[in-house]
């Protein structure tokens, strides 16, 4: 399970990978992570006032709007900065070593795969009838901090997972079992919404694990979180740019389901084959590395 190229990316972190620190990392990142959400609501609150920022708290939640969608977006910019401290501050390593070598191929060849993978699914034919959400000139105004704050929120969540969680553990627990699939585990349940999900919520765990999985696998293989990255860049962009489930995360995106995620009859279905896509995407990116690692030796 160990890859030349893993035991390069987990190396900067074996020097301090005791588990106290590992603990007291993971608290800085949520401290600071509640700062930044904190930092924005601040900001929220000063254009408002008092009186409009329960509100606002609500369309960022929801992410039902255009700027809520941003704004939520935004929140992320704590969880990436929170991870950069803690390394920093806790491991006393370099922020760099979070996101292993060749960041930016790996990132191109993760979204134009995982991108190409989704366009193709999206010719066959949906058991429901998409409806038209964002007027195309709203969405075109709003698409490039929609793509920058995208680049934040998956990056974050990668440096954070698949950078500082993995390697810390897999500096610390040899088993695979520990790097990849605790990671992958914490990662899947924090999407865990009974309140938006209702009886779907755990299916919708599932689905994030298996992500997880998926991602850390990608990590280990390469040892960079950019192949990762793009593919979570790719998937979040067509969740919440083309086709977003009504009432989660749907504010700025063209067309929405006709049904919410508590929906099960229509939904569960759509979660199944969302994995499937997971699992096709993985298999050609690991059949694409392989092929070019035995080209490279």
């Amino acid at each position: 399970m160990w890859t030349p190229a893993f035991a390069r990316f987990v190396a900067p972190a074996r020097a301090r990978a005791s588990l106290w620190r590992l603990v007291f990392g993971v608290v800085t990142i949520a401290v600071v992570y509640v700062l930044g959400i904190l930092a924005i609501l601040g900001a929220v609150w000063g254009l408002v006032g008092n009186a409009g920022l329960t509100g606002w708290m609500q369309r960022i939640a929801l992410a039902d709007t255009p700027t809520a969608v941003l704004l939520m977006l935004g929140t992320f910019v704590g969880m990436f900065g929170g991870t950069v401290v803690a390394a920093r501050l806790v491991h006393k390593r370099a922020p760099a070593t979070l996101t292993g070598d060749r960041l930016w191929p790996g990132f191109a060849l993760g979204t134009g795969v995982a991108a190409a993978i989704f366009g193709l699914s999206f010719l066959f034919p949906l058991p429901f009838e998409p409806v038209r959400n964002v007027p195309l000139d709203i969405f075109l105004t709003f698409l490039p901090l929609a793509l920058l704050g995208l680049l934040l929120q998956t990056g974050a969540e990668e440096v954070l997972f698949r950078g500082y969680l993995q390697q810390q553990l897999a500096a610390r627990f040899d088993h695979p079992a520990v790097w990849i699939v605790l990671p992958s585990l914490v990662f899947g349940a924090l999407h865990y919404n009974p309140a938006l999900a209702g009886p779907n919520a755990l299916w919708l765990v599932a689905a994030a694990t298996l992500f997880g999985l998926v991602a850390a696998d990608l990590t280990r293989v390469t040892g960079s979180i950019g192949v990762a990255w793009g593919v979570h860049f790719a998937n979040n962009a067509a969740a919440i740019l083309i086709l977003a489930l009504n009432g989660s995360l749907s504010g700025l995106s063209l067309w929405k389901t006709p049904f919410t995620a508590a929906d099960t009859e229509i939904l569960r279905p759509l979660i199944v084959a969302d994995m499937l896509t997971t699992l096709i995407v993985w298999a050609v990116l690991r059949v694409w590395l392989g092929r070019r690692q035995r080209l490279a030796t």
